[in-house]
């Protein structure tokens, strides 16, 4: 009899977690393949340091920016952690970070994760504070 709760209990946990892998899948952000231009300006603090037009294949927001020798960083458990924008570095003694927008929207996504499409705009700030 125990063994036979065992089984179930097993079988009740691959579904769950079937059902959740799905739900995952169908709702995470996709990048839109074939040509597009995007653009990206560059802040530090309140001050625009920069603007730029990227003619890119990519789908998602990384590979656009690296492809262009905009942004450097480190790689960690969820991506890319940007440390240089635009010959820029945040100083971490200084509590300096990058802040990726979208159309002035915060994003729910890193650079490795954010879909891009013909005519986005994104907006990366130098933030101070954590």
């Amino acid at each position: 009899m125990k063994n036979k709760k065992t089984w179930i209990g097993l079988g009740a946990v691959i579904v769950i977690a079937a059902i959740l892998f799905a739900v995952y899948w169908a709702v995470v952000p996709k990048g839109v393949q074939g040509a597009k231009t995007i653009t990206v300006e560059v802040f530090n603090g309140e001050q625009s340091v920069g603007s730029h037009t990227l003619k890119t294949d990519e789908e998602y927001l990384r590979g656009a920016l690296e492809k262009a020798g905009l942004v450097e960083g480190e790689e960690s458990a969820t991506g890319l952690f940007v440390k240089t924008v635009d010959g820029i570095t945040a100083d971490d003694s200084q509590q300096q970070w990058w802040c990726i927008t979208k159309d002035g929207k915060d994003l729910n996504t890193g650079v490795d994760a954010t879909p891009i499409a013909d005519g986005d705009r994104f907006e990366i700030t130098l933030k101070t504070g954590w």
